[in-house]
């Protein structure tokens, strides 16, 4: 199959979509970016890449790291995190609080942001000031890219605007589901949403989930298959907040996005994808990255079903 090819395709059809959407102003230093960027990459377990656009611009990952750090509190507590947070789609926005009051502070899954601060809580418990650092290193590990870093102007941007997530943590507390001290586990919360990386990056550092949790690079165990296995269906059921169904329907491979504007996906046995534009959907999934995807499994018949 032509990749290449296939990606110059879908980088002329997105072209009118790249009017529609809007960028998530709600933080300031995401709102900074140019929303007319687009960029794709697709990583083979041989090694081989393709990409398209601007496949070196770094953003920031944001809810994309949710999906490294369940895997790093997966496989220290293994099912005791259930308890904590479940594995279930909420079908409301990624930061609503009103599901979280109703189910007495078990966020649903830990891909909304509820359920990631929880997350970020369990790994503070583990590594302490030491968490975030951990959460870098092993994001360093997966993509096999020892320069990552996060982005101090974007992290105190969430820092002085993230009232809903502050709320959200105080009411996590308020249900005893938060055991560390709040700042610590918010500031952990924040940085891991602001570390950068591109298409190409990203797209390597999927590759583990793509391949029954090990790094088919390197050959290295990131975790065990059925752990890979529970994983990618959270990411399937739950990677886009409340567009996860629509996400399914029509695009039909585990994924997560971030409001930075990245969507990671992976085809089991085959190959991860990354595709960034800014622009967001109503969902706060990246409108365009959402199409190429769509356009890609499409055009390759690659998807899960």
């Amino acid at each position: 199959m032509d990749y290449q090819a296939i990606l110059e395709e879908i980088k002329n059809e997105i072209q009118p979509f790249l009017n529609e959407g809007k960028l998530a102003n709600y933080i300031p230093a995401l709102a900074n970016v140019d929303d007319k960027e687009f960029a794709m990459s697709i990583q083979l377990f041989d090694g081989t890449s393709y990409h398209i656009g601007n496949h070196n611009l770094k953003f920031s990952i944001q809810s994309i790291s949710k999906v490294f750090t369940f895997t790093l509190a997966l496989n220290h507590y293994g099912k005791d995190l259930y308890k904590r947070v479940g594995h279930e789609p909420s079908g409301n926005p990624f930061n609503s609080l009103v599901q979280l009051e109703y189910e007495n502070g078990i966020p649903r899954n830990p891909f909304i942001n509820a359920g990631a601060i929880v997350t970020a809580d369990s790994l503070v418990s583990i590594y302490k000031k030491n968490t975030f650092n951990t959460i870098l290193n092993f994001i360093k590990k997966t993509s096999n890219d020892k320069t990552l870093t996060f982005d101090e102007e974007i992290f105190n941007s969430e820092l002085a605007h993230g009232f809903r997530n502050f709320a959200l943590i105080n009411m996590i507390k308020s249900f005893n589901n938060i055991n560390n001290n709040i700042d610590d586990v918010i500031d952990t919360y924040f940085k891991q949403c602001s570390i950068m990386m591109n298409t190409s990056q990203l797209s390597k550092s999927m590759l583990f989930l793509a391949n029954h949790g090990i790094n088919p690079l390197t050959n290295e165990e990131i975790l065990t298959v059925s752990k890979a296995k529970r994983i990618n269906s959270l990411m399937l059921t739950c990677g886009h907040y409340d567009a996860s169904g629509d996400f399914a329907y029509k695009v039909g491979l585990p994924g997560k996005s971030g409001v930075g504007g990245g969507i990671v996906a992976v085809v089991p046995q085959k190959m991860a994808i990354c595709v960034y534009s800014p622009k967001l959907n109503l969902q706060g999934n990246s409108l365009v990255g959402t199409k190429a995807l769509e356009l890609f499994t499409t055009k390759t018949g690659l998807s899960i079903f």
